[in-house]
Order: C-alpha cells, then structure tokens, then sequence
C-alpha cells in the first residue's frame, strides 16, 4: 500500500489529503498482502498523467486487466539486430575470443575492458558522422545524456588520459567488447556485435602499426585464413591532407572529405562527386583528387607527390617491415583507404575479402591527436579494431567453421536411485581434482545414460553399483576403447 500512499499524498490537495489517508488506512490489506507491481505502476503513470501528455491533479483508477493478457505470448526473438548465443554458438564465441586472446598474449599484450555504457560526448567529438547517426543514445534518470559504446577506441582514450602518468609508457592494451550500431543490416554487419581492438600507445615509429598488422595475420594463420584469401589495403591519411593542400582545399573541410572518400566503394562514383562538391572542393580539384585516390601504386603516387613528404616516407617504411615480419604477400597500397573515423592521422589499413563477397573484415591506423579532444595531452597511438561478425561469415565461405561439440570428461551415474548421495560423492572427488563431472541427477536407464554419454562426447562412464560401493569401489568404463575396470574411490584419477 505504500505506493498507493505516495501517490496520494503527492497528488493531493492538502484539504483532501486527510480523508483520503484515513479511507486507505480502513481499506488497507493484512501487511503480508501485496500488490501487482504492475497495477501499482498503471495508477503511478495515470496519477502523473501519463499518456496523456497533461499534468492532471485527479486520482485515476487502474483499468480491469483482461485475463488473457497474464497468458499473452512474447515475442521469443531477440531484438532486431541482435543474437542470443545457445551452447553451441557459445563454443564458436569462445573459441573466437581466445584466438583473439591468445594472439593479444603472444605480441605482450595486456587486457582491459570498459563499460557498455558511457556518456554521449565521448563518441560525438570527434568520432565521424556515421557514428553519430548510429548511435544508441539516451538520457538516465539524473539527466544526463548516455550512449551504449559503437566502438572501444574512445573508451581506451579516456582511460589512458585517466591513468596520467601512473602508467609507463609505451602501453600495449587489447580488449573485447561488446559494441553497439544502430545501422542497416546487411551480411556481417549487425547492430549488436563483438569487437577485438589492440593499440599501441606512446610509440611514433612506423613499427608499431607494423607490429599490429602482423598480429592479425598471425590470427589468420592461426584460423586457416591465407594470404590468398584476405588482404590488407594500405595508405595514410597524410596521402589525402598533401592532395588537399595541393589543390588548394582548406584544411577545416579535411574531416569532411575523409568521410566522403570512405563511402568509394559503397556508392557510386557521381554522388561522390556530388556530396564533395557540396563541401565547396572546385569540380577540377575533385576530378584531380579522384584520380589520385584510385592509385594502387606506391611508386605512382611517389611521381604525383614527391618522395620527400611524412606520407610517402611512412608507407615506404611500413611495406619494408612487412618484409621482415613475413608478410609481405598481404598488404598492397590503395590511395583510396582513408576510414571513416574522424580521429586518423597517419598510417591506416583495412583487411578485406580478395573475392569481394564481404564487407571490412577489420581496420584501424595511426590516431596521434585524439587525446587531446578529451581534454588530455596528445601521445602517439595506434590501434585496430577486428569485429566478431564478418570473421564467421568468411569462415562459413571458406568452410573453416570448427566443429564444437560439447565435451565432458566423465558421466557419473548411480545405478540405484538410493545411491545418489554416493555418486554426487563420486562427481565431487574429480570435481575437486579439476576434472569435468556430468552428473546424472535422475534415475535413468543405462541405454539412455550411453547416449547422453555420446552426446557430450565423455571420455568415461563412472557407475556407482551397490556392491562396488559397499567395497568403496566404483566402475569405471572407457568410452573409447570400451575397456572397464573397477577402482576404490581414492584411487580414481
């Protein structure tokens, strides 16, 4: 009944007030009486005017529910863009995550996370246009404006500006996070989905997006993935800032074309000319800048811009490292590579499909000045981001998916339902040694304890028999071999 009392006494004229108290005091149930939770906020959203748009002063009685909506079906479907994860997309997750892990830890990579939910400003400073419209934003109840994260980057920076300097540096930090888009699906591309990020913070040189290609395409390796299959597209956005200061672009409309030359292959070539001439770039400075961004050569564009300037020497430096790390066959240059993140400043690259069937299957670059957006000190950085969902397509296309069946090592069974405590004796001794236990917790004939047996792929059947266990024994069977013995409990390893 208090939710009953706050809305009167919230809602009321005070000279009402004392009569209605009293009628509720007489009506007022035993305590151990409750209300419907739903019904207390029926009258709590009529009394606050809810629906209606109006403040209304009058009390509004809850209306009489309809029996049938208790037994109402929900819609058993995760929300639009979204996926639940049974069992056995939970092993291909797993088995994802720790590739990603695994190659994280063998480059000396140390974990972070951060929350699913951080303020709005975060992504909208200096995130690019695309994020801001996919945003899942909104205002929580202390008014402040919030946002589900699109991606880990912004988060990293925030927590770097937040250590200062009680961390060394260089920083060499991954994580995998869950990320947020609201955005047209299409193949590999939802609005939820799982992101491996790795970054590099407070080395300069070249070496370090070096090092981070090199560990995608260890992943790869890892997976079954060739060089025939995937490559990376590589370039700089210093490429692009050298174009623009060529033809005479003023530098405050760089952000802005860097997000138009993105969308190249995802629109037609005339709205790109369309959407860059609305940026005020002369039709002859468009005409000149596309051609240059459709160079695939390193020494053709050296022809157009010269050997002297950041853009041409990076890129040199980079294509040499791949040599020594091995992998060479992997990248190529592609002046029209530029993501449309708005915080790259050098260096970037994409992995992408050689078939073309897939969308980016990764991407990321050099971001030396996002720090300071937040308020921080500029420190040299670098990362990548590699989503969950275009991996698994490629795999499917590629029919590397691995078979996950579950896999238990032992099924514990009694063979009498009055020894159950003595099989759940049984489970825990080899729990205890860090052993897989199934328990069978009913009482169920051996036929269908061999097939449960099959399906979660056990190595052994431990049967609990009323003899054996007299003599503190039990049987044990080899699923494999079919071999059985019997064993005293001390002894079964």
């Amino acid at each position: 009944m208090r939710g009953i009392h706050m809305i009167v006494t919230t809602r009321l004229s005070s000279s009402l007030r004392p009569i209605l108290l009293d009628f509720v005091s007489i009506c007022s149930p035993p305590r151990n009486f409750s209300i419907p939770r739903r019904l207390i906020c029926a009258a709590a959203t009529k009394a606050n005017g809810g629906g209606g748009g109006g403040r209304s002063g009058s009390i509004v009685a809850p209306p009489l529910l309809n029996q049938d909506e208790d037994f109402q079906k929900i819609d058993v479907n995760p929300p639009k863009g979204t996926r639940d994860f049974p069992p056995e997309d939970m092993r291909l997750r797993n088995w994802l995550f720790n590739h990603f892990k695994e190659v994280s830890r063998l480059f000396g990579y140390e974990e972070v996370d951060f929350p699913v939910l951080e303020t709005e400003a975060l992504f909208i400073r200096k995130a690019g246009e695309e994020i801001r419209d996919q945003l899942y934003c909104f205002e929580d109840r202390g008014n402040r404006r919030v946002a589900l994260r699109p991606e880990l980057t912004p988060s990293l920076a925030r927590l770097v500006i937040q250590k200062g300097k009680s961390v060394s540096l260089p920083l060499k930090w991954f994580a995998v996070g869950q990320c947020w888009r609201y955005e047209r699906m299409t193949r590999g591309r939802r609005r939820e989905h799982y992101q491996w990020n790795m970054d590099i913070i407070g080395v300069p040189q070249v070496t370090a997006e070096a090092e981070l290609i090199s560990s995608v395409v260890t992943f790869f390796k890892r997976i079954g993935i060739t060089a025939s299959d995937v490559g990376f597209k590589v370039s700089s956005r210093k490429v692009l800032q050298e174009l623009l200061t060529k033809y005479g672009v003023p530098e405050n409309l760089f952000g802005r074309v860097c997000i138009i030359i993105d969308k190249i292959e995802k629109i037609p070539i005339d709205e790109i000319k369309k959407e860059l001439g609305f940026t005020g770039i002369s039709e002859d400075a468009i005409e000149q800048l596309l051609h240059v961004l459709s160079v695939k050569s390193l020494d053709d564009l050296e022809d157009i811009l010269g050997g002297a300037g950041e853009a041409i020497v990076d890129l040199k430096q980079l294509f040499s490292l791949a040599e020594k790390f091995g992998y060479s066959e992997w990248i190529q240059f592609d002046a029209s590579v530029v993501r449309g993140l708005a915080y790259y400043t050098g260096i970037v690259f994409e992995g992408f499909d050689r078939k073309g069937k897939l969308r980016a299957i990764c991407g990321g670059g050099r971001y030396d000045r996002l720090l300071s957006t937040y308020g921080g000190d500029d420190i040299p950085a670098c990362g990548f981001g590699f989503g969950d969902a275009v991996i698994v397509e490629l795999l499917k296309e590629k029919d590397l998916l691995p078979e996950l069946g579950q896999e238990v090592e032992n099924i514990v069974c009694a063979l009498d339902k009055d020894l159950q405590g003595a099989a759940a004796t049984v489970a825990t001794a080899l729990r205890d040694k860090g052993q897989t236990v199934d328990l069978v917790l009913e009482s169920k004939p051996l036929k269908w304890v061999f097939k449960r047996a099959a399906r979660v792929n056990a190595r052994r059947l431990v049967l609990v028999g009323k003899t054996e266990w007299e003599d503190g024994s039990v049987n044990v069977k080899v699923l494999s071999s079919g071999e059985q013995f019997q064993v005293k409990l001390r002894d079964l390893e």
